[in-house]
C-alpha cells in the first residue's frame, strides 16, 4: 500500500464544545434558488441551562447496563477485564486520570507488545492499564520529509487529544468527580473500564498514512490484542486499495474484532466510510441528555443548540448581530476567501465585519475549538457552529469478554440483530438532520442494545474463507484478492457456488435494474444461523416486505435441538417493475425486514431493495 495515501481523523465526540445550530441558521419562507435569507439579529443564551447532577455512570445507565443487580453483560464480562483494546489514532496521554491502574491485576500473559519511549513519553509511561504504546511514522516521513520535531513529538505521546479521547471512551477507568466545565457532574468511564489499552500512534500533523496504518494493524495482531478500535477514515475505494480494510482483514483472520467509525460525512447518501463487511462500522447516535443553549433569532424563531461554554455569559436580553463567516472575508488577509472564511480558518475573518457580533462558522478543516479562537481574535462575541453528525464507538469489548469463543462476525451479528429502531416515545427514530422518520440508510441496523446483544439467540457467523468467496463474487481478480488476504486465492469454486449477496451477513440487499424487459425481477439469498441460546428452541419467521415487493422465507420455522447447531434458510425477493418509466440513472429504495423469534429472542435482519434505471 503506497505510503502517500493519507487519511483523516474522525471526531468521536460525546459532548459538543460550542453552540450547534441543528437544521441550519439560514433559510426561511422567502428564500429561493441559491439565495440565503439572513436574519441579522440574534439573542443567545451562551451558557448551558442548569442540568441535574448524576452521581452514576450516565451513559451506561442510558444503555440499560446499570440495573440492580448489575447487568449480565457487565457481570459476565467483568467490565472487559483482561481484554486488550488497540487504539490506532494520534497516540495517548499516559498521565490522563482515565488510565490509572489502581485495582487492576497483572498484565495478561497473552500480551506480547512493548512500551516505546521518546520525548514526553518516558519508559515508565505504561502500567497495568496502558499496557503498551508504539508510534509509526515511516510512511508519513517518506511522503512529507523528516518530521519537524519542534512541532511534533517522535513518541506515542498524544499532542492532539483525539487518541486520548477515543481510548477513554472505549476503556477509561472510573473518574469521580468528573464534569464538563462544572456541568453534569458524575462519573466518567469508558464502556469497558477494566480492559487494558495499547496505543498505536499513526496520525501526525500531515495526516494518517496508509503504510503506517497497516504497520500498526500488523503490530497489534502480533502484540496479542483482542479488539482494534480506530476513528480514522477516508473516501470509499475498492477493498484492495483500502489500507484499513486490508489491515482489518488480517486482524479478523486472527480472531480480533475491528470497530471503525462510519465517518464525518452525512446526512446525504454515499457518505459512510469503513464499509468492509469484516469490520463493525459504528455510526452516531443521540441520548436522552443534552447541554441546551438556545439561539433566539430576530424573527422569534428559536434554534436548539448545545454548548459546554464555561466563560461569562453574554448580556441577558441583549440582541447581537448575526453574521455568516463566509460573507466576512477580504480585509483580514490577502489570502482570505469566502471558503476559508466560511470555515473560520486562521486569518480569514475581517475584524471590521465580525467585531461585536455572533459569527456562524461551517464545520470542516480545522477543529471546533480553533474556529472559536479565530472568531474571538477577530473580535466576535460568540460562535454558532453549523454542524452535522457525530460518531460513536460500541460495546464490542464487553461482548467479546462475555463470549470469548465467539468470532468477530458472531459478535457483530449479535450487536446488529438485537439493535432497536424505536425512540423513547416508541416511534421510529427520527433523522436529526431533517426531522422526518429515519430509515435503514439513516440508522443502519439500529441503536445498539447491549443487554439483548449479550443473549441474541441466533448469530450469523462468517469465516475468513467466506469473505474470500465474497470477494471472488465481486469479480475481483486473484491479484486484487491477494492484496487483501496476502496469500493466493482460487475463485473457481466460489463463483460457481453463488453471488456476493450470499455472504452470511446479517442483512439482505437486492439491487435490480429496471430495463423495461421484465414485469418482475427476482433474486434469492441463502443464510445460515447458529443457535447460541443454550437450549432447544423453535424459531418462526415473520416478514415485513418492502413496499411493492414480495419476500418469502423457506422454511418458515427452524427447530434447534442443541446449542451451537446451524440451520439454513432461503429468502426469495421479488420486485415489480416500476409502473412509470424512471428517469435515467435514478433509483427507488425500499426497506423491510425478516425477523426470527422463539418467544424469548428476536433476531432482526434488515431487507433493502433498490430498483435502478439504466443511465441511458
Amino acid at each position: 500500500m503506497a505510503s502517500s495515501a493519507s487519511r483523516h481523523l474522525l471526531p468521536l465526540l460525546l459532548l459538543l464544545l460550542l453552540v450547534v445550530a441543528v437544521g441550519g441558521v439560514f433559510g426561511g419562507g422567502g428564500g429561493g434558488g441559491g439565495e440565503r435569507t439572513f436574519i441579522v439579529r440574534v439573542d443567545a443564551d451562551a451558557k448551558p441551562s442548569a442540568f441535574p447532577t448524576h452521581a452514576h455512570w450516565y451513559e451506561a445507565a442510558f444503555l440499560g447496563l446499570l440495573s440492580s443487580p448489575p447487568s449480565a453483560l457487565l457481570a459476565d464480562s467483568d467490565f472487559g477485564a483482561d481484554l486488550v483494546i488497540a487504539i490506532i489514532d494520534t497516540g495517548i496521554s499516559p498521565t490522563h486520570r482515565s488510565f490509572h491502574d489502581r485495582g487492576l491485576g497483572p498484565v495478561p500473559p497473552k500480551w506480547r507488545g512493548v512500551c516505546s519511549s521518546g520525548p514526553g513519553f518516558p519508559p515508565n509511561s505504561c502500567n497495568r492499564k496502558l499496557v503498551g504504546a508504539r508510534f509509526f511514522s515511516a510512511g508519513y516521513e517518506a511522503t512529507s520529509g523528516r518530521m519537524n520535531e519542534t512541532a511534533e513529538v517522535r513518541s506515542p505521546l498524544d499532542t492532539d487529544g483525539h487518541g486520548t479521547h477515543t481510548a477513554s471512551v472505549a476503556a477509561g477507568r472510573y473518574v469521580f468527580p468528573a464534569s464538563t466545565l462544572g456541568y453534569a457532574r458524575g462519573v466518567a468511564a469508558g464502556m469497558a473500564p477494566k480492559a487494558r489499552l495499547a496505543a498505536y500512534k499513526v496520525c501526525w500533523v500531515g495526516g494518517c498514512f496508509d503504510s503506517d496504518i497497516l504497520a500498526a494493524f500488523d503490530a497489534a495482531v502480533a502484540d496479542g490484542v483482542d479488539v482494534v478500535s480506530l476513528s480514522v477514515g477516508g473516501v470509499v475505494v475498492p477493498y484492495y486499495l483500502d489500507a484499513i480494510a486490508i489491515g482489518a482483514f488480517g486482524a479478523t483472520e486472527a480472531g480480533i474484532v475491528v470497530s471503525a467509525s462510519a465517518g464525518n460525512g452525512g446526512p446525504g447518501g454515499l457518505t459512510v466510510t469503513n464499509v468492509a463487511p469484516w469490520m463493525a462500522t459504528v455510526g452516531a447516535g443521540s441520548m436522552d441528555r443534552a447541554f441546551p443553549a438556545n439561539v433566539r433569532l430576530g424573527n422569534g424563531q428559536v434554534l436548539d443548540g448545545v454548548s459546554v461554554y464555561g466563560g461569562p455569559a453574554l448580556q441577558s436580553g441583549k440582541m447581537y448581530e448575526l453574521v455568516y463567516a463566509g460573507a466576512s472575508s477580504g480585509a483580514a488577509s490577502s489570502a482570505a476567501d469566502g471558503y476559508s472564511a466560511s470555515m473560520c480558518l486562521d486569518g480569514s475573518l475581517d475584524p471590521a465585519a465580525v467585531r461585536g457580533k455572533i459569527v456562524v462558522c461551517d464545520r470542516g478543516v480545522n477543529s471546533r475549538a480553533a474556529k472559536g479562537d479565530v472568531v474571538h481574535r477577530a473580535g466576535g462575541v460568540g460562535m454558532v457552529l453549523a454542524n452535522g453528525l457525530f460518531d460513536g464507538e460500541g460495546l464490542v469489548a464487553d461482548c467479546h469478554a462475555a463470549h470469548p469463543t465467539w468470532s468477530p462476525a458472531a459478535i457483530k451479528s449479535a450487536l446488529m440483530t438485537t439493535a432497536y429502531i424505536k425512540d423513547n416515545s416508541n416511534g421510529t427514530m427520527v433523522d436529526e438532520s431533517t426531522g422526518v422518520v429515519a430509515d435503514v440508510f439513516d440508522f443502519g441496523a439500529g441503536h445498539v442494545d447491549p443487554m439483548r446483544a449479550m443473549d441474541p439467540g441466533l448469530v450469523y457467523d462468517i469465516t475468513p474463507a467466506d469473505y474470500v468467496n465474497f470477494l471472488c463474487n465481486l469479480n475481483y481478480t486473484e491479484q486484487n484478492i491477494r492484496a487483501i488476504t496476502r496469500r493466493p486465492a482460487d475463485c473457481r469454486g466460489a463463483r460457481r457456488a453463488g453471488h456476493a449477496g450470499n455472504l452470511n451477513y446479517p442483512s439482505l440487499s437486492a439491487t435490480f435494474v429496471a430495463d423495461g424487459t421484465r414485469a418482475t425481477m427476482k433474486t434469492h439469498f441463502i443464510r445460515t444461523v447458529t443457535n447460541v441460546g443454550g437450549r432447544r428452541a423453535a424459531y418462526r419467521a415473520t416478514v415485513r416486505a418492502p413496499e411493492g415487493c414480495t419476500v418469502t422465507v423457506q422454511p418458515r420455522q427452524l427447530a434447534f435441538r442443541r446449542d451451537g447447531q446451524k440451520l439454513s434458510f432461503t429468502v426469495r425477493v421479488e420486485a415489480a417493475a416500476p409502473a412509470k418509466k424512471m428517469e435515467p440513472g435514478s433509483s427507488q429504495v425500499r426497506s423491510g425486514a425478516v425477523t426470527w423469534s422463539d418467544g424469548r429472542h428476536t433476531v432482526n435482519t434488515p431487507v433493502v431493495v433498490t430498483v435502478q434505471a439504466p443511465l441511458q
